[in-house]
């Protein structure tokens, strides 16, 4: 029997890997000039070393009155041929640009007014202005280098895991805050790497959240087929077995939209009152009636 059902369907552009690349190094550079920005807007006038190479240029700056962008070179450029040597090409090219790009956007944003001395609304809005070019720079397949490199070598050669690694040059970056420049600034710095933590991964997966269900049903076979065509959803059927009887089920998983949450459970209950329904989030769905690229 044919399928007469009519599904929503995104037609795929085909995007020339020309294109592809033009629209990588245009967030690279957008990205950078955003972190540029924010940095010299609420960071540096603050003293906000919220960790990585940006902060440390900060500190750099109050203790030996150097410009941030000269450290940040000086950091970034050992920093990309010892990945190049170490890490391979491969790795140490997509730091490449974005290890130049962002103390050259830093150095020509220099001296930029700042809005505010409030130190608390300097880390939370500094941090999601740098969360927002970051996160755009890692759309575009970029690096800033710095602290980035020196976390991949550390985890190379010691089996620290990644996250960790980062969070430790981070941390130490922070804690010279605390006696450089005060504790109480270091606090706040703490609050503005959170902040762009946080911006980072809304960047990365945007504001539309999906809910993914597994129901288990007597009637599996209607609850199926009223998804397929009354919800227009595709799903999948697994295979599952009961704790304490052992009894073989079926596990139907479905992943809908947040405005169709409603429309399904309305669908089960009709159909099987008795139905175990379990809806949790997901960040981030690619595939046919969702996003179609990463």
């Amino acid at each position: 029997m044919a399928d007469s059902r009519v599904r929503r369907r995104k037609s795929r552009v085909q995007v020339s890997p020309r294109t592809q690349l033009a629209w990588q190094i245009a967030q690279l550079l957008i990205g950078s000039a955003i972190v540029a920005v924010s940095f010299n807007m609420f960071m540096v006038p603050n003293g906000i070393a919220s960790g990585g190479v940006s902060g440390l240029s900060i500190l750099v700056q109050r203790l030996a009155d150097i410009t941030p962008a000269v450290t940040q070179w000086a950091i970034n450029i050992p920093m990309f041929f010892a990945g190049l040597w170490l890490l391979g090409r491969k790795f140490a090219l997509k730091t490449a640009l974005g290890s130049v790009l962002l103390p050259l956007f830093v150095l020509f944003t220099d001296g930029i007014h700042t809005p505010t001395h409030n130190p608390l609304l300097a880390a939370i809005y500094g941090g999601i202005g740098v969360g927002l070019g970051l996160g755009l720079v890692f759309r575009g397949g970029g690096s800033t280098g710095g602290v980035d490199l020196a976390a991949q070598i550390l985890h190379k050669y010691t089996g620290l895991p990644l996250s960790l690694a980062v969070v430790c040059f981070d941390g130490c970056v922070i804690a010279a805050a605390g006696f450089i420049i005060s504790p109480e600034i270091a606090l706040y710095a703490l609050i503005g790497l959170f902040v762009t933590s946080k911006t980072i991964d809304f960047v990365q997966t945007g504001l539309q959240l999906s809910k993914v269900a597994f129901i288990i049903s007597e009637q599996s076979e209607q609850v199926a087929d009223a998804i397929l065509h009354d919800l227009d959803r595709g799903l999948t059927r697994l295979d599952g077995h009961g704790g304490y009887t052992g009894a073989g089920r079926t596990v139907l998983m479905v992943v809908v939209s947040q405005n169709e949450v409603p429309k399904l459970k309305q669908l089960v209950r009709a159909i099987d009152p008795n139905a175990f329904v379990i809806l949790s989030n997901t960040a981030e769905v690619l595939g046919q009636g969702f996003k179609l690229d990463a």
